[in-house]
């Protein structure tokens, strides 16, 4: 069952979306020269809907937004656009999440679930603050790898709109930006990292021993952008230090 939350949350980005739709379509009425009248008997709809339509009020399908814009010449586009990120996590990258955290020496400052807003809209899955290094790591943990050019795509960018997050002002001085990908492996994510080699040595040239060095001890620096590959099983989590 859904959330009361969620629910709300629901309601009202759908009021958005309605409010939005009702405005394009009034406003493109208005510079067509139409009447309301006209512009609903041409679609074939209820005059007095159209005019709750075009308040925002109602719940019309997307056939009948489709039928106003035929007439009016206007393309209808529905899309959804990545914000903060799913509300559902898997229960896998939860628990790679808690035993990175508790291998994390304590120089590491981590910031979980990061919401970035421009240019990209998304929320990193840990942010990791070296404050005497002044290095900031972006992590993003994945228990499966189906689509990795745009995964890597997707996380360069949540990466590069980290400076739009609400507490980046308090990180000070930052020399360093760099990011981490953690993977769950499997014989289907190795299989994955094989076909795409080349291009994950390219975005993740590091090594991972290096990159766990520099997150577990008080001295080791970081590397640069690395992929750790980590055995995940009911009884332990093991994060491996090798490719």
């Amino acid at each position: 069952m859904p959330s009361r939350n969620n629910l709300v949350a629901a309601r009202r980005a759908a009021d958005r979306a309605h409010q939005t739709l009702g405005d394009d379509v009034r406003r493109q009425r208005q510079d067509a020269g139409l009447t309301r009248l006209e512009l609903a008997r041409a679609a074939g709809i209820d005059d007095a809907y159209l005019g709750r339509l075009e308040r925002g009020v109602g719940r019309p399908s997307l056939d009948t937004y489709a039928k106003l814009a035929v007439v009016l010449g206007a393309d209808l586009a529905a899309r959804l656009y990545p914000n903060t990120g799913p509300l559902i996590r898997d229960q896998h990258r939860a628990r790679i999440t808690e035993a990175l955290l508790e291998l994390l020496h304590p120089r590491w400052q981590a910031y979980p679930e990061v919401a970035v807003r421009q240019p990209a809209r998304g929320s990193i899955d840990l942010v990791l603050h070296a404050e005497r290094e002044r290095v900031v790591v972006t992590a993003e943990i994945q228990s499966e790898l189906r689509r990795l050019e745009q995964l890597l795509r997707w996380s360069a960018a949540k990466a590069e709109s980290l400076t739009s997050w609400e507490g980046w002002a308090h990180l000070g001085s930052v020399e360093s930006r760099s990011q981490l990908l953690i993977v769950r492996s499997t014989r289907v994510t190795r299989q994955m990292g094989r076909d795409f080699a080349k291009q994950i040595a390219s975005a993740f040239p590091a090594h991972p021993a290096d990159a766990m060095a520099a997150l577990t001890t008080p001295t080791g620096p970081w590397p640069g952008a690395a992929l750790i590959w980590v055995d995940l099983r009911p009884e332990q989590i093991r994060f491996i230090r090798r490719r």
